[in-house]
């Protein structure tokens, strides 16, 4: 299995890249963001990667960081969504704003990626809500225990970090930089 690819791109298309690593060309697929994100060829660029093992052939599926992979191998798992619907639903946007709306349950993240209907949307927002819960459960807990207290209020890390960020810097007691994240966030 291919896990990790350092090589040179050699070639860019719209849904993915040729890299040459130990002069060998290896035709990686790509989401649009990160093809968005990397040069057009010749640099050099890590991927992690998913080695998609079929009866017919292989593919690769090249990902940024080790969380990216992560989440694509979370949608590749579910039933009913293969591997190229798995990188349509990681090219919708960061990683953390998928989270967030799938954690709301808002099923029209999915509107546009062929073959995901709203009841196969609504299927796949439920199985992963839990599995994103499981996920994020596993990370370190923040340093920060106001904002610990604003993710169990159910609000997202990105939120609880905008929303505390706007504190001023002379307020140190937990319950009040809690109370001052709240009226920022408007509850």
């Amino acid at each position: 299995m291919i896990a990790y690819l350092f090589g040179a791109i050699i070639l860019k298309k719209d849904k993915y890249i040729i890299l040459e690593v130990g002069n060998v060309g290896y035709k990686v697929f790509l989401s649009r963001q990160t093809l968005s994100k990397i040069p057009e060829g010749g640099e050099n660029i890590k991927l992690f990667c998913f080695h998609n093992i079929k009866e017919d052939g292989s593919d690769l599926y090249g990902f940024l960081t080790n969380d990216e992979l992560e989440f694509f191998e979370i949608l590749n798992n579910i039933r009913g969504v293969g591997p190229k619907a798995a990188l349509e639903i990681s090219a919708l946007g960061s990683l953390g704003k998928i989270k967030d709306r799938i954690l709301a349950q808002d099923e029209r993240i999915f509107e546009g990626i062929p073959g995901i209907g709203a009841k196969k949307a609504m299927t796949i927002i439920l199985e992963l809500t839990g599995k994103i819960k499981l996920l994020s459960g596993q990370k370190k807990s923040s340093a920060d225990p106001a904002e610990e207290a604003l993710i169990q209020l159910g609000f997202s890390h990105q939120q609880a970090k905008e929303a505390l960020s706007n504190i001023p810097l002379n307020i140190k007691n937990m319950e009040e930089r809690v109370k001052s994240a709240l009226k920022n966030l408007g509850r």
